[in-house]
């Protein structure tokens, strides 16, 4: 086992190759659950759980998909998996966390169509991942995710007792905060990391 590659893979997939700010995947929840840290952290960790479990249930279901050669049916394979897991991950959330599944709303279920999660199940099959590195990318992916969510969101809860332009209030400063976290984010591309 490569540590030295696990390692570059996790540092791009958290730092260099973060789903939000440098692959634009997942926007939908990124901005819709970011008002609230708690909320913001329930959501991360429910896509990091998703995201781990869906790459390591999907690697050996790629694997099959290519030895039947039924590689072109990859995608519709993975959202069904994807959405399995996302159910399970509901009914566990509405029966042990009532008040985190109600503030996550409607968002909780379109974690099924989140394009991260989706995108993180593609690009490891695409960069022809082992087992170990799918599951390290799955989850550091994860955590990429929830890194930026919750400083988003911590930016977002300070932005309400913040003095701006009428005309920037609301869901325009946000976007301006968003591009400055992204912009934050470009200053690890410099590492020479591969994910």
């Amino acid at each position: 086992m490569d540590f030295a590659n696990l390692f570059t893979v996790a540092l791009g997939a958290i730092l260099v190759n973060n789903f939000i700010v440098a692959q634009f995947l997942g926007i939908c929840p990124f901005m819709g659950v970011s008002k609230k840290v708690e909320t913001a952290s329930g959501m991360g960790i429910a896509v990091t759980f998703v995201m781990g479990l869906a790459s390591a249930i999907c690697w050996p279901i790629n694997l099959l998909l290519l030895h039947f050669n039924l590689g072109f049916m990859q995608t519709v394979t993975f959202i069904l998996v994807i959405a399995a897991l996302v159910q399970f991950i509901e009914m566990f959330m509405k029966k042990s966390m009532p008040s985190l599944y109600e503030a996550l709303g409607v968002y909780l279920p379109l974690i099924t169509t989140n394009c991260a999660v989706l995108g993180v199940v593609l690009q490891n099959t695409q960069n022809s991942y082992d087992f170990i590195t799918s599951v390290v990318y799955g989850v550091t992916g994860g955590l990429g995710f929830l890194l930026v969510i919750v400083i988003f969101a911590s930016i977002r809860e300070r932005l309400e007792f913040s003095e701006c332009p009428k005309a920037w209030e609301g869901f325009p400063i946000a976007l301006m905060a968003a591009g400055l976290v992204a912009l934050a984010f470009m200053g690890f591309s410099g590492l020479k990391v591969f994910g």
